[in-house]
């Protein structure tokens, strides 16, 4: 019960930052690169109330799978259209990956400076969940499937006329996509890039280990 417990706070923090991050990183690399539809919506904000969808929060919650509400994006007012949304997709993720590149640093040099204080162990474990969630969250993302970003970075090196036929399956796929992970397909190849990604965020932040080591 207790671990269902921290199970589902982990999930709202999820929602109450990476989602948001990862909303205003699209966002305000869309208004960098040209188009403002999303920031006149008001979605360059931190705020998860401009960025959470409701069904997507519920199953957050219950069942650590959700989304948000997409970021409208007119990729015509991009210089180049494929470039400016393979971009803008990619910041999404790539916030996420700084999040956990953040949280596991400050985990680490919580760890190490807990000298068995419960209370500091406690928010180092907070940092921890935060950095496998987030790098979840970014490798999840990225596969090339739609409507997720990875498929619009995919779209780099895929002809714009099959790019935009697969499209207009999006929500079939998004089902298929859906089903999959609610029944158990997706877990394993998912689990196996996190590893293979919290491994590189480890190699990344060894730096605090040693510094962290020296010091004690």
């Amino acid at each position: 019960m207790q671990d269902r417990i921290i199970e589902f706070i982990m999930h709202g923090i999820v929602l109450l930052t990476a989602f948001p991050v990862h909303e205003c990183a699209h966002a305000l690399a869309a208004h960098w690169l040209g188009d403002d539809t999303a920031k006149n919506q008001g979605r360059i904000s931190l705020n998860p109330l401009r960025h959470l969808d409701l069904f997507g929060t519920v199953f957050m919650l219950l069942a650590g799978f959700g989304w948000a509400k997409p970021v409208p994006i007119n990729a015509n007012n991009f210089k180049n259209r494929k470039v400016g949304m393979a971009v803008s997709s990619l910041a999404g993720p790539l916030s996420n990956v700084l999040m956990s590149y953040v949280s596991i640093v400050i985990c680490k040099i919580l760890t190490y400076s807990s000298y068995g204080n419960s209370y500091v162990n406690a928010l180092a474990d907070v940092f921890w969940y935060a950095t496998i969630l987030n790098l979840g969250l970014a490798v999840f993302n990225l596969l090339p499937v739609p409507p997720l970003d990875g498929s619009r970075i995919f779209n780099l090196v895929l002809p714009e006329k099959l790019y935009f036929k697969v499209m207009k399956y999006e929500n079939i796929i998004f089902g298929i996509l859906f089903l999959s992970i609610w029944l158990g397909f997706l877990d394993k190849p998912l689990y196996f890039l996190q590893q293979q990604a919290f491994g590189l965020m480890n190699r990344l932040s060894i730096w605090v280990d040693i510094l962290m080591i020296r010091g004690m």
